[in-house]
Parts: structure tokens; sequence; C-alpha cells
């Protein structure tokens, strides 16, 4: 198992460290192309719309034929989305860029189900912080690579190096990467259906009290909030405190840094603490007091709260509720539910970012940050009895379309 998970841990790092060199960049190229706020919430949206399009494909894809294939094809996918992006001189290139990156982007989940294939039950949030915790190092790394990129190689070298990256992590993958679902098949379970991703995302909204659809719901909203808003924070940044695309990468640099630390250093233990229940609700409140605090920023001490906060929070939510949701859906179709839990998340993705550019336009560089953070903190009636959620076995129906 361990021989795996770092195989796995290493592909990650590599493919995020890709991700996040262009990410803090994007708002910088776009709005030197002449984007609007608004126009930057689309771009970070259309990422996000690929991803919810492509994630229960993908997740189909890797509980029938394996997980293997499936993080190959979205790495090379990927390396595509890169070499636009660096040559992006209009755009709806960017927008190109930014689809393409995610239907690439789309196989998180499978990478997900991976990890919950090879951990045993008590483990798993801890294996998937760690996950969480590789790639979070990637986004320390990377986004000081991108602004090194810039002034050593101008505007095409973040993305060319982007997809240098992803060509060559495809290629360890393919030599190093084996497949995690020798015990899996689809004739598991005799008479039984598998299920369907239009079928999977149905039962979660006609069924929204199910384990299963409360942890997807927590999960959209979460991960909208902090993703959704943060790509807005350059901004924010530039707007209150001067800082530009040369330095911009080392605040971000820092918001993935405290990830690190959480997840590989105290992660673990809270869990053995508190609980994956509990944990996840301290996590909602910590991040929803970072957003809020955004609004705030016009210092740098306010600013190190606010980025404190939010990593913190994020660093105990999604370990948690991914392994929770884990366990309470059927094992043949864990794939394709960390699909799903991805398309919901993606759609919040979506909506959050262009609610954020409009209002930043409209009513102000704070205001949305307040919002994403009270509605984060309204998650927590989703977690209301959620310690007596029922475990299912292997063979039960999924838990959201029941």
């Amino acid at each position: 198992m361990k021989g795996k998970l770092t195989v796995l841990m290493v592909t990650a790092f590599v493919d995020m460290l890709g991700l996040i060199i262009i990410f803090p960049l994007l708002p910088f190229y776009a709005t030197r192309l002449g984007a609007s706020a608004a126009m930057v919430g689309a771009l970070v949206a259309a990422f996000s719309v690929a991803q919810l399009v492509s994630a229960p494909g993908w997740g189909w894809m890797s509980d029938r034929y394996g997980r293997r294939p499936a993080i190959l094809f979205g790495l090379l996918i990927s390396a595509v989305a890169y070499v636009i992006f660096a040559f992006a001189g209009t755009l709806w290139l960017l927008f190109l860029s930014r689809i393409i990156q995610g239907l690439g982007g789309g196989t998180i989940g499978v990478v997900q189900a991976y990890v919950a294939d090879i951990s045993e039950g008590k483990d798993r949030a801890k294996s998937l912080g760690w996950l969480s915790a590789v790639t979070s190092l990637g986004a320390v790394i990377g986004p000081a690579i991108g602004s090194v990129l810039v002034r050593a190689g101008g505007h095409t070298a973040p993305g060319l190096g982007s997809a240098s990256l992803c060509i060559f992590v495809s290629i360890f993958a393919w030599r190093f990467l084996r497949e995690s679902k020798e015990a899996t098949t689809t004739h598991d379970h005799a008479g039984v259906a598998p299920s369907t991703g239009a079928g999977a995302i149905r039962g979660v909204i006609v069924h929204p009290k199910a384990p299963a659809s409360r942890l997807i719901w927590l999960y959209a909203v979460a991960i909208g909030a902090f993703y959704g808003t943060t790509p807005m924070l350059p901004l924010v940044l530039a707007d209150r405190l001067g800082i530009n695309e040369t330095n911009v990468g080392y605040f971000v640099m820092y918001i993935g840094g405290i990830g690190v630390i959480v997840r590989t250093g105290i992660l673990g233990r809270m869990i053995e603490w508190l609980g994956e229940v509990k944990l996840a609700r301290l996590g909602l409140v910590f991040l929803a007091m970072g957003l809020v605090s955004v609004a705030r920023i016009y210092t740098y001490p306010t600013m190190l709260v606010a980025l404190t906060l939010m990593p913190v929070g994020t660093a105990f939510v999604f370990p948690c509720v991914t392994a929770m949701l884990s366990r309470v859906v059927p094992q043949r179709d864990r794939g394709l539910y960390m699909g799903v839990q991805h398309t919901f998340g993606g759609v919040s993705r979506v909506a959050f970012p262009l609610m954020a550019g409009y209002g930043m336009d409209v009513f102000g560089k704070g205001v949305p940050f307040v919002i994403a953070g009270v509605m984060v903190m309204m998650c927590l009636v989703l977690t209301i009895a959620m310690e007596d959620s029922p475990q299912p076995s292997i063979a039960d129906s999924p838990p959201a379309a029941a």
C-alpha cells in the first residue's frame, strides 16, 4: 500500500505543481488582455465547468476500466492545455486553455478513489490528508516558480513549464503507478446494476437528506467558497496592498504552506482527538472566519490572519468529508461518487467566481468574501446527526439515490 501511495503522491504533487504555476498569474494575464473582474471570474469558472462535466465520466471509467488509465489520460490532456495557455494572445484562447485544463482536472475524484481503494477505513482520512498535503506542497512551490519563470522567460514560460511537468509525470506514472482495483471488478456483485453518473447526480438532488447527499452538498459549498473566491484574491491584494504578478505567488505560496503543515503535522492527531465529524465542523468555522477576514484586509497583519484561517479550515474539512463519503457509498461505485462530488463542487466553483467577480465590480472587492463566509457557516446544519450516519455493506444501493 505504501509503495502505491508514494507513487500516487509524487504524481499528484507534480500535476498540482504545473497547475499552480499558472494559477495566480491568470488574473494578470486576463486583465492585460482587457478583461474585467467579472471576465476573470468567468475564466476561473471555465475550468470548473469542464471539470464538473467530465468528473462523473472519469469516475465511471475508472470504476469499470481502472484508475491508472484515467489518471494517465488526464495528465496528457492537461499538458495540451498548458501549451495553449503559454501562447494565448486573446481572451478566447485563455478560455480554451481553461476548459481543456478542466477536462484533464476532472480526474481528481479518480485520484481520491485510488487512495480510498488502498487505505484501511480508519486511516482513510489521514491518507487523503497526506494526498492533500502533497498537492498543497505543490501550491507552496508553484506560485513562486511561476513568478520566477515570468521574470526569466517571459509570459510563455509558465505555460510551457507546466506542460513539461505534465509530460514528465505522465511518463513517471506510466512506468511506476500500479492499478489499485485488482480486488474490485464489475462482477463482484451479481444482480446489482452499477449506478450511472446521471442517476447518482439525480439521487443527490432528489434525496438531499441522505448521508452521501449531505456530504456532497457540504463539500460543494465549502470548495466553492474557497476555490471559487481565492482566485479573485490577487485583485484584493493588488488594490489594497500594491501586490503585483511578480510577487503575488509568494502570498499564494503561504496559503499552500499552511495547508501542508496542518495536513502533515496535526491532521491525524486531530482526527483521533475529535473524530471526522467534529473536525469537519471546526474546519467550517475556521474557513468561514478566514473568508470574512479577507474583506478587512487593509494591512499585512489582517492579511496574515485571513490567509492562515482559510487553509487551516480546508485542511480539516475536505479530507474528513471525502473519507466519510467513501464509507457511505458502495465500494463498487466509489470512483463514480467521488466524481459526482467533484461535479457538484465544480458547479459551485462556477457559481462562486461569477458571483464574486460581479460582486467586486458592483459592491466592492470585499463583499463576495463575506457572503461566501456566511454560506460556509450555514453548512453546519448539514452535519447534524452525521455521527449516526449508517455504514452500508458493499452490496448496498447508493444511499444518495435510495
